[in-house]
């Protein structure tokens, strides 16, 4: 079989358009890497096949992710995306000094360690230019679920579409034997939700277990929070925040108890986490008094009023409706920088987000 010339010509083009493509990249690379004292956006030579050279900004931004959290967040369709919008990911070396690289327009960052604080703290201090993505005591804020919910108790939203609040709480910092007399000084009803005090985004951090009764909260293992169990349903709602952006998703979660099945039921129940990455609700057969999605006004006035008490511009809520409640929300988990892999078009709210940052920026800048 023989190529028309116009085939030969189409392949021609789209060759060399790749080929610029990796060019551009490869200098923007090159130029991240040398010239570190800038304080300007990098340019780099990105064309369409058949274009001249064209010098084009570019947003720098630098990435500090463990390898597992890299390869869920940066997936080929996000770096492509972001490539074609001018945005270059450039992984942070942290054997090191964070100053002598970049330099960087925005810095993203999920590492834990006391060390790792310490250093992305004084690069903030150091680098004002540099917005980065979140400051580290805000995101310290969350690792503890002592105070975790205690900026959604404070804001207390109620408005017509609905009503926000946190189940009912008591942390346990040790000594398993007092937890059944902790728990009736308390007032807490059972069964009870136990997670463990810390969450720091390890497998351990996001199991949970369930107690039907009072003997069997002995068994518990302290440091811990206890929540009242909510009926809801079966279903929770993961609201991604990205900056002003908001998406909703729905997730399987526990399922309703009971009185009947309170009162047969006893001791522990373990479960790895609350929901499962695969067990999409979205298109579940559901009753429509449960898989129906909060109000979209109530949901960004929350995240909006959270995002600025928190401090946060990338976390996520884990948020269930009362059964039978159709208007009385919970948030029962906040999570910073969670799996926007599993957002859909995470790829373009994110890169989005990154482009406001960068251009706003520099609007400022030039006034």
């Amino acid at each position: 079989m023989r190529l028309k010339e116009e085939d030969t010509v189409a392949c021609r083009n789209e060759t060399e358009r790749e080929e610029d493509e990796e060019l551009g990249l490869a200098l923007a690379r090159a130029q991240a890497e040398a010239h570190h004292d800038l304080q300007q956006p990098l340019q780099w030579c990105a064309v369409g096949a058949g274009s001249p050279l064209q010098l084009r900004k570019v947003a720098v931004v630098g990435y500090a992710l463990t390898s597992k959290k890299t390869k869920s967040f940066l997936q080929p369709k996000l770096e492509g995306l972001a490539r074609n919008k001018g945005i270059l990911f450039v992984a942070i070396d942290q054997s090191r000094p964070l100053s002598d690289q970049g330099p960087f327009d925005v810095v993203l960052h999920k590492l834990t360690g006391k060390e790792w604080r310490r250093i992305i703290e004084d690069y903030r201090q150091t680098h004002p230019e540099v917005t980065v993505l979140d400051p580290p005591d805000a995101i310290q804020h969350l690792r503890n679920r002592q105070f975790m919910l205690q900026a959604v108790a404070d804001l207390n939203l109620s408005d017509s579409y609905g009503k926000v609040g946190v189940p009912k709480q008591l942390v346990i910092k040790r000594d398993a034997s007092s937890i059944p007399d902790a728990v009736t000084k308390a007032g807490l009803m059972l069964p009870l939700v136990a997670k463990p005090l810390v969450a720091d985004g390890s497998p351990k951090s996001h199991e949970l277990s369930l107690a039907y009764d009072q003997n069997s909260l002995q068994k518990l293992e302290p440091p811990l929070v206890l929540q009242e169990f909510v009926n809801h349903g079966g279903v929770l709602f993961k609201v991604y925040i990205v900056g002003e952006a908001i998406k909703v998703v729905r997730r399987f979660s526990l399922p309703d108890v009971c009185k009947r099945e309170l009162s047969k039921n006893a001791g522990v129940y373990r479960f790895p986490r609350v929901s499962c990455a695969a067990a999409s609700a979205d298109e579940a057969d559901l009753d429509p008094g449960v898989a129906e999605l909060p109000p979209r006004p109530l949901l960004e006035r929350l995240a909006k009023e959270l995002s600025r008490r928190l401090g946060l511009r990338l976390f996520n809520l884990d948020i269930i409706r009362e059964h039978g409640g159709r208007d009385h929300f919970y948030v029962i988990d906040i999570n910073y920088f969670p799996g926007y892999g599993k957002m859909p078009e995470y790829e373009h709210i994110f890169t989005d987000f990154l482009l406001s940052l960068v251009q706003g920026k520099y609007k400022k800048r030039s006034c």
